[in-house]
């Protein structure tokens, strides 16, 4: 429905896309956006048939974090109305992140907040050259949450996190792409399409290999090499029994593109 502040909508070729949408205040974050999109990324778990995922925002922009207007109103019980806007959106990421599809942030306009957090979140992301990042918490004496002091050390290393976390840093879209925020950059009018041609070559290739390649490029940092040797080597032996590696294998074989069905 139109007025949802969640929209999904679901593609050919196992696309699900998931859209911000409170256009009016830059899809800032209220109880019913948390609670919509929660609900919108748990339905997503478990069903085998969504190859990619693509979030975006409507209106002039991605996201531009929590809906101030709300914490002014909540007064001195503004910790206890963040604290059931946080649990909801905690609640989203961690979903987010454990969803075997890749999610691919579409962006443009502002990303800050808890958007950059958002955004950080996303396995791959690609941004439209009027897009600007700000992390911004500290503007309004609070620390960050969404797990953005996990995403952004990891992504541009602690002394670049610091800055712009702590000095307020804004960055453009080049120097987003510079610092590995982004994987890529395209005009304005061609966001669309680029977003959706990625999506479509995700959708298209093996799901079991993509699920396994990022659970295991999540998992690297928490693992010692030892470990991931033997992650590896477990998520190998169980692609190679698919019939998407009896397919990848014939093709190349033949000197052909390969058709892939997930299984």
């Amino acid at each position: 429905m139109a007025g949802s502040p969640v929209l999904t909508s679901r593609e050919q070729g196992g696309i699900v896309r998931i859209r911000l949408n409170r256009p009016a205040v830059l899809n800032a974050l209220d109880q019913a956006m948390v609670e919509a999109l929660h609900a919108a990324v748990g339905a997503l778990a478990g069903d085998p048939s969504v190859r990619c995922v693509v979030l975006s925002g409507e209106g002039r922009g991605f996201m531009a974090g929590g809906d101030i207007g709300l914490f002014r109103a909540a007064g001195r019980e503004a910790p206890a109305v963040i604290g059931r806007l946080i649990e909801p959106f905690h609640a989203a990421l961690r979903l987010l992140a454990a969803l075997p599809a890749p999610v691919i942030a579409s962006l443009h306009g502002p990303v800050a907040g808890g958007g950059m957090s958002l955004a950080l979140a996303t396995d791959l992301a690609i941004a439209a050259e009027d897009t600007r990042f700000a992390l911004a918490y500290l503007r309004l004496g609070v620390s960050p949450d969404g797990g953005g002091t996990w995403a952004l050390p990891r992504l541009v290393g602690l002394r670049r996190a610091m800055g712009i976390a702590l000095l307020g840093e804004e960055l453009d879209a080049r120097a987003a792409l510079d610092l590995g925020l982004v994987n890529r950059v395209v005009p304005n009018e061609r966001l669309e399409a680029e977003t959706m041609a990625i999506a479509r070559r995700l959708a298209a290739g093996p799901a079991q290999a993509i699920a396994r390649t990022k659970a295991l490029l999540r998992a690297s940092l928490g693992r010692d090499l030892a470990a991931q040797l033997d992650a590896e080597r477990d998520a190998f032996l169980a692609c190679a029994g698919t019939a998407d590696f009896a397919e990848g294998v014939a093709a190349f074989l033949e000197r052909r593109a390969p058709s892939f069905t997930g299984r």
